[in-house]
């Protein structure tokens, strides 16, 4: 066997299957195949660590453990959005808008609870990803995006590319984490922001790998 065609085989095998179960919701294999495939290749990257890769999907399992967090200068300032509380906001940010843009129509979108990081590609390949932060620094939180299995580690294209997003975590995932906190006599999350918050600035990566985050990308940095 061909143990490095074998690997990068499985590796596009299972991204590909990432990809429709995590993004398209319509996954093509069961479960147990996929689990099959992916006990396959992390054996085999352990047989061989000559063929290991970090964007192989074997490291969204984590395990990456920090000593601390490194600071991130944006390349392009993180701006956050204003509040409208109230029907009288919504008509003055409606008005200003129109100053500049009379025939202007809007698209509603739901806003994800969570909190935003940006995810720069290379080539294709995931090369880093940082929190917000004050809007001009971040932290480097690369080790845990690399678990968040909706993230693409390698894209179809050999884009340069910067993706921001919100990373947050679903209802369903936030109560099975506390419900398995209180289980542990451990302190419960108030809300899933806060989990998603305190689940990204983990420093062992297999604790964030562990907490079921999600990301949704909304824009492409200047």
């Amino acid at each position: 066997m061909d143990v490095k065609r074998r690997i990068e085989n499985l590796r596009r095998l299972i991204n590909r299957y990432d990809y429709e179960y995590h993004v398209l919701d319509d996954p093509s294999v069961s479960d147990a195949h996929y689990d099959a495939l992916m006990q396959e290749l992390k054996a085999l990257e352990e047989a061989h660590p000559e063929f290991k890769d970090p964007m192989s999907p074997t490291m969204r399992i984590g395990g990456e453990v920090l000593k601390g967090f490194v600071k991130v200068t944006h390349r392009t300032p993180m701006l956050s959005l204003a509040n409208a509380f109230d029907e009288n906001d919504v008509r003055d940010f409606d008005r200003r808008v129109r100053k500049v843009h009379p025939e202007a129509t809007y698209v509603v979108e739901v806003k994800l609870d969570g909190l935003a990081a940006s995810l720069r590609y290379e080539k294709g390949r995931l090369l880093g990803a940082a929190t917000r932060g004050d809007g001009v620094r971040g932290e480097d939180v690369t080790h845990n995006v690399k678990t968040i299995k909706r993230v693409p580690l390698t894209l179809r294209k050999p884009l340069d590319i910067e993706v921001r997003g919100e990373i947050f975590m679903t209802k369903a995932s936030f109560i099975a984490l506390n419900e398995k906190r209180s289980a542990a006599g451990e302190s419960l999350f108030k809300n899933p922001r806060n989990a998603a918050a305190g689940s990204i600035r983990q420093l062992d990566s297999a604790v964030a790998a562990a907490r079921a985050l999600d990301m949704i990308a909304y824009a492409v940095a200047d």
